[in-house]
């Protein structure tokens, strides 16, 4: 094992996959800059700035995956994704079904989302269920450096357009990353906690709040299960399906809009799937359908944190049917 930050981890990946595979090359906003060791290693053919035109950066990306290479590109913050709407949703994600399969478009798109730094609601706006809604793209967002690196290696290697989400708030918090080959795969929840009373299901930063609540929880004599989802799509049904079947209880927590969010669609999963095993109504916790402030008290309200993540875990163990 070594220690990294996410940031670094998916720097650690990067290299890894371009000395693997030498169609693997990254461009976008400032990677050059960012990402030296990348340049000296593998030269400014395969690692380069770009100007900041996030259309265009996407459109090439798409061209280029579309003739064997395998991009990765760097957009910077979330909402900059809005400049870059019709190549990533309308082409990346629609050409290999509308060429009948003889194309595949094995593209990787990072951003930065979330809470954390400040920024501001045109830099933060936590907008990765608009890309779960989009058929074609896949979708992550990892909790840890760990994952970080191992997703990254797996979304590279996918022959589908990948969104890559980094949570802003974790990129300079260390984390303990295997070493040597380590692939996570696409499409798998991890359980990073196990208890028998309520399933806390999350990703991203809200993942470690949901590990402090647990911690509260157990002092009070309630063993939460906290899933740590990693993977928006594809979703894990059956882990989350597992965990309610055993728990009977529910609350789903992410940064992004309540309305319309990951959550809302998991909570539709299990009323459709798990509804007999239910001991309490589902509960959805997010952010409100208003843009993030810039302050930094004030972005910390916005989202879920540990104890609202708590108190609503309470008061489902609690919950009497009339």
């Amino acid at each position: 094992m070594t220690t990294l930050t996410l940031h670094d981890a998916v720097g650690a990946a990067l290299t890894e996959e371009m000395r693997r595979d030498p169609r693997v090359l990254v461009f976008g906003e400032g990677v050059a800059t960012k990402r030296h060791d990348l340049v000296q290693e593998f030269g400014a053919r395969r690692v380069r700035n770009t100007p900041l035109a996030e259309g265009i950066i996407a459109g090439t990306a798409v061209g280029a995956a579309g003739t064997g290479l395998r991009p990765v590109i760097d957009l910077l913050f979330a909402p900059f994704l809005c400049y870059a709407m019709d190549e990533l949703v309308n082409s990346a994600g629609k050409l290999r079904y509308v060429s009948g399969g003889q194309f595949s478009f094995p593209l990787v798109t990072l951003a930065m989302t979330g809470a954390g730094w400040g920024v501001g609601a045109q830099h933060n706006h936590n907008i990765e269920a608009w890309f779960v809604h989009s058929p074609g793209l896949k979708v992550v967002m990892p909790s840890n450096p760990e994952d970080a690196k191992g997703l990254l290696k797996a979304a590279i290697r996918d022959d589908n357009p990948v969104l890559f989400f980094l949570d802003i708030g974790l990129l300079y918090q260390p984390g303990e990353v295997a070493t040597g080959e380590h692939v996570t795969p696409l499409g798998k929840a991890a359980v990073l906690r196990e208890g028998g009373d309520v399933t806390l299901a999350s990703y991203g930063k809200t993942v470690h709040h949901c590990l402090q609540a647990a911690d509260a929880l157990a002092g009070k004599g309630i063993a939460a299960e906290v899933i740590d989802l990693r993977s928006l799509k594809p979703i894990d049904d059956t882990a989350i399906l597992a965990s309610v079947t055993r728990t009977g209880r529910l609350v789903v927590a992410h940064e992004a809009n309540r309305l319309c969010g990951v959550g809302a669609e998991i909570a539709a999963l299990v009323a459709e799937e798990a509804f007999a095993r239910l001991k309490a109504p589902i509960v959805r916790l997010g952010g409100p359908d208003a843009p993030v402030a810039s302050s930094y008290p004030l972005e910390q309200a916005f989202v879920p944190q540990a104890d609202s993540i708590a108190a609503a875990a309470e008061r489902l163990c609690t919950f009497q049917h009339a």
